[in-house]
């Protein structure tokens, strides 16, 4: 998959694309519906597929308050679309001229002039160009003008309900990472790189990486099942999210457990992939408590983990 930062890179390499539109935060089932059928159909036709997607986020820019937390970075977000078989991909940079540009006049520059679309698919709910005045109906309508046609592409639901990046984001914030995964398609996961603890698991037997993390999007507090992948190797593992209430703590940590591991990976880069939320993160009267619970934690994560490894 070829990535460019400007559609008007592609002016010319392309005969006849099919295009697809949208931010594709997480890349959730409905989004790799999406992905999938464009992949489909340019091979049916002959020609290129492409996704036009943005960075930042829209509402980085354009409301920075309101703006949500990535399920997925940069990343990780061109990987899972380029596993797809997408043959182009436009990372357009979001800017505060970019979002007054009306829908027609986006249309017309970026996918008459320099993409010289043939098809565009989007979701049913998609809207573009300035206050969002570009709908799917608009979109057709400049479609008939232009001369590329408009496919649509329903709602994916899953146990009966839309699966969105918005309702991901709920599930995994409220510790659901098993709920979240259903609709992902894949487990939930963060990235970050171990940092120096307090070393107060290390003491009670049970050592753990003090993750600091680049990604947004964190499980709420408690002890989750998960896997942890250092480098090439994937470790079954127990992680911690909270402030270690036992101890008197009050800043949130990310401690990570490694099951039957004991080397120092102080320094690593770690991806940590959650399969379930375990319990509620709570308070401890005792460290020989907390140690006899964390025990517990561990068993029954290695009984998970053993039937469902990551």
């Amino acid at each position: 998959m070829k990535v460019s930062r400007k559609a008007a890179a592609l002016r010319g390499r392309t005969k006849d694309p099919v295009v697809t539109l949208g931010n594709f935060d997480g890349i959730h089932l409905g989004h790799q519906l999406i992905l999938k059928k464009i992949s489909e159909r340019a091979e049916r036709l002959k020609t290129a597929s492409i996704v036009y997607t943005f960075e930042p986020h829209p509402l980085k820019v354009v409301a920075p308050h309101k703006s949500p937390p990535l399920i997925v970075d940069k990343e990780d977000k061109l990987s899972l679309i380029e596993a797809f078989g997408v043959d182009f991909l436009v990372l357009a940079r979001f800017t505060r001229e970019f979002a007054s540009k009306h829908p027609r006049e986006f249309a017309e520059e970026v996918l008459v002039k320099d993409l010289g679309v043939r098809e565009v698919w989007v979701g049913e709910g998609f809207s573009f160009g300035r206050g969002r005045t570009g709908t799917v109906e608009y979109l057709e309508r400049l479609g008939d003008e232009f001369g590329f046609s408009v496919c649509t592409v329903a709602p994916y639901k899953k146990g009966g309900s839309m699966v969105s990046s918005s309702r991901i984001r709920e599930l995994v914030s409220a510790g659901e990472v098993k709920l979240a995964a259903a609709l992902l398609g894949r487990p939930y996961s963060i990235k970050g790189r171990v940092v120096s603890g307090k070393e107060i698991g290390k003491e009670m037997g049970f050592p753990t990486a003090n993750l600091k993390t680049t990604s947004e999007l964190v499980p709420g507090d408690g002890v989750y099942a998960a896997s942890a992948t250092v480098g090439e190797e994937r470790y079954k593992a127990v992680v911690n999210i909270g402030t270690a209430p036992t101890f008197g703590g009050r800043k949130k940590a990310i401690e990570v457990h490694l099951l039957d591991f004991k080397d120092d990976i102080y320094g690593s880069k770690v991806r940590v992939s959650f399969l379930k939320r375990l319990r509620d993160e709570k308070h401890f009267k005792t460290r020989e408590a907390l140690a006899r619970q964390i025990k517990k934690d561990t068993e029954r994560a290695r009984k998970l983990l053993g039937e469902n490894f990551l």
